[in-house]
């Protein structure tokens, strides 16, 4: 095993991924951490899986930058992709970060999100109605991928009758961050980012002339500014507002689709969360430690810095494994098994220091209520073929699973 292992770190190339990997990364990532915790990849850049590193990496905003223009230059080219993803908050650092981040939060307050809540649960039983009279159903398709884009949607105040592309644009647009793209999904991201571009100038336009209730809509008051003056620049509004609906949707996603398939594989553990509902918000926090929907962060070396008694040089491009760092023993007991219960779980599914997920309270709280109804309602539900995952190595979920419900 440990020779085996010993390879697998050594062979190991974010660039040429085996379908073996796509399908379960967590012996890879365990084989790093125990032999090659900071590992040099044969690109040049540096790959993080411990999660003490990790946290090192996070917390230090100075040392280890967040701002992409020179790591994504050479990859997007001049091109409307490298223009969002420069602007988008979580490709930033501070003070732009701060000041966009303040906008967004000021819009996603505790209150504004326990306003939510009726909606959500009736949404959310809607959607479980019409699992109930089709039997058969597409859990991604016919409910977690539903969740968000209408929470998403509700935030911006999109109409509903025009939300049916945002989530092709969101996955193509998402799909051109992994490590490689080949010519198609350039060409989808960029077409992706011109319509959703389009689209959302049509929105704000009618927003400006008829604004919404700042309180409640995100889109409103990233349009009217703090109380200060402080405003985003047209472009800055823009590409926030598509980095909100991507960064909100995929990830809930992933989050309810990997927790009903996750609980499906482990019953001793559904079990437990249905005679114990109570355990759900638990429950949540584990899911996303055990199956986080987001697998890698990025940064680069703003100076030399030394991780783990290995040198690196400044303007290095780092990539932090979250998935590692999240089954790393020295943080988690028993790391490899799914326990709902876990306390404390201070897992990095949302980071952690400054770039810590603005949306996190509303993912918890979307991820509690559709989890939990779903099980109450179908607390007998069962896998009906092979779930088929995402083939995404950054974001970790299906892109369907065939499921049989019954009340």
């Amino acid at each position: 095993m440990n020779a085996n292992a010993r390879e697998l770190a050594e062979r190991f190339d974010l660039e040429k991924l085996t379908p073996e990997f796509y399908a379960d990364p967590y012996p890879t990532y365990r084989a790093l951490r125990e032999n090659e915790p900071v590992k040099r990849l044969p690109n040049g850049s540096w790959f993080l899986t411990r999660y003490d590193d990790l946290v090192s990496a996070y917390k230090n905003t100075r040392l280890f930058s967040s701002d992409k223009k020179k790591e994504f230059a050479p990859k997007y080219g001049a091109s409307l992709l490298y223009e969002h993803h420069t602007t988008s908050l979580v490709f930033n650092d501070p003070p732009a970060h701060t000041r966009v981040r303040r906008l967004i939060m000021g819009a996603l307050s505790p209150r504004a999100i326990a306003e939510m809540e009726p909606d959500l649960i009736a949404l959310v039983d809607r959607l479980l109605d019409a699992l109930a009279a089709k039997r058969d159903v597409e859990l991604i398709g016919d409910f977690a991928s539903a969740i968000p884009i209408q929470v998403i949607g509700n935030l911006l105040d999109v109409p509903v009758e025009e939300r049916e592309p945002l989530r092709d644009w969101s996955l193509a647009i998402l799909g051109a961050l992994e490590p490689v793209i080949g010519p198609e999904a350039f060409a989808r991201g960029n077409e992706a980012v011109r319509d959703f571009l389009a689209y959302l100038e049509i929105l704000v336009e009618r927003r400006r002339a008829k604004p919404g209730n700042p309180q409640r809509d995100v889109l409103t008051r990233l349009i009217q500014g703090e109380d200060n003056g402080e405003r985003l620049t047209a472009k800055e509004l823009l590409h926030n507002c598509i980095f909100l609906l991507n960064a909100g949707h995929e990830t809930t996603t992933n989050l309810i689709g990997n927790a009903l398939v996750a609980l499906s594989e482990n019953p001793a553990q559904k079990k437990r969360l249905i005679e114990r509902p109570d355990l759900i918000k638990t429950a949540v926090e584990e899911i996303l430690r055990f199956e986080s929907s987001n697998q890698l962060g990025n940064r680069m070396t703003t100076e030399p810095v030394e991780l783990g008694g290995i040198k690196l040089a400044a303007s290095t491009p780092v990539t932090l494994c979250i998935g590692a760092a999240n089954r790393d023993p020295a943080q988690f007991a028993d790391p490899e098994n799914l326990d709902i219960g876990r306390s404390p779980n201070r897992h990095l599914a949302f980071g952690t220091g400054a770039h810590q997920c603005a949306g996190m309270a509303l993912a918890r709280l979307e991820g509690a209520i559709a989890i939990s109804r779903f099980l109450a309602r179908f607390p007998g539900y069962a896998l009906n073929g092979a779930p088929m995952r995402g083939g995404r190595v950054r974001f970790r979920g299906f892109l369907s699973v065939p499921c049989v419900v019954a009340g």
